[in-house]
């Protein structure tokens, strides 16, 4: 444990977790004056981010709508912040993974929590009268956990290369991921310029006592307990009662809104293991990023 502590304490450690567009994406849209354009020359100066973008734009997660050809009509259809999200969505997918079979599994893992994460927040914002929230909720579900995706880069770097030995030692790798990966998140997120609100949900969303009134972290914090119930992600205990969840009653979700969640929720753990855009992208190394 020290010496992972030491590494992230170093500043020394440079590891791409984030697209750079899609970052900064995310931090024009907390300017209260931000513009369509803002959002569509950001996307259109990356070409293969405009692509994955319209692939996503126009695959089963929108069926029913129209297709569409270009970034300015995506975002007029769908809106500058769900066209954020995309490409947040869509980078992300490529860097959790590993050339290593054991590292890139745990990190598909994280993902697939990160993905269901997202989609549940989302679908509860809007079941509980929150959908001004609702694109905020996807973002801060995706990002909750992305602390513990810097600490497996980092112990897949400490490791030297492509065999990922701490794979080996799930007690003590657990152990890791839950003693720093909210601190970690955390210190990168301010780092990361991120608007405050996803701030708040990496700090509070393991906290036994949390803001009750910050409804983004409240959903986030539902979503992320029916995962741990369904095991979708490192942790499974399929006796959790959401319903009896402080979560729960803050948002006033009820017994059969909370079964639907669990089949939104298994419907999306199936949708994560496919590529959102069709096609793998190429890794991303844009933005180094290092611990402070």
């Amino acid at each position: 444990m020290k010496v992972i502590e030491d590494r992230l304490d170093s500043g020394a450690v440079g590891i791409p977790v984030f697209h750079a567009v899609a970052l900064k994406l995310q931090q024009v849209l907390e300017r209260p004056e931000f513009s369509m354009d803002d959002v569509h020359q950001l996307i259109n100066a990356d070409p293969g981010l405009a692509s994955q973008v319209l692939r996503a734009a126009n695959s089963a997660l929108y069926s029913g709508l129209s297709k569409v050809s270009t970034i300015r009509e995506a975002i007029v259809r769908l809106g500058a912040k769900e066209v954020a999200n995309l490409a947040m969505l869509t980078t992300q997918r490529d860097l959790y993974g590993s050339d290593d079979a054991n590292c890139n599994s745990l990190m598909q893992n994280l993902w697939r929590h990160s993905f269901c994460c997202a989609v549940g927040s989302k679908w509860l914002a809007q079941k509980a009268g929150l959908a001004a929230l609702a694109q905020e909720a996807y973002m801060a579900g995706l990002l909750h956990d992305i602390g513990k995706l810097f600490i497996l880069k980092v112990l897949e770097e400490i490791s030297g290369g492509p065999t990922f030995k701490w794979s080996d030692r799930p007690a003590v790798l657990n152990e890791i991921l839950t003693k720093l990966h909210v601190e970690r998140g955390c210190q990168l997120m301010v780092q990361w310029h991120m608007p405050q609100v996803y701030c708040d949900v990496v700090a509070g969303h393991e906290d036994g006592q949390w803001d009750q009134g910050n409804p983004l972290l409240t959903t986030v914090r539902l979503a992320n307990l029916a995962c741990r119930k369904l095991g979708i992600g490192t942790l499974n205990d399929p006796l959790l009662m959401l319903f009896s969840s402080p979560e729960a009653h803050v948002l006033g979700i009820k017994e059969v809104a909370l079964a639907e969640l669990e089949i939104v929720l298994e419907d999306a753990s199936n949708m994560s293991t496919r590529p959102v855009n069709g096609q793998r992208s190429a890794p991303v190394h844009s933005t180094q990023v290092c611990s402070c």
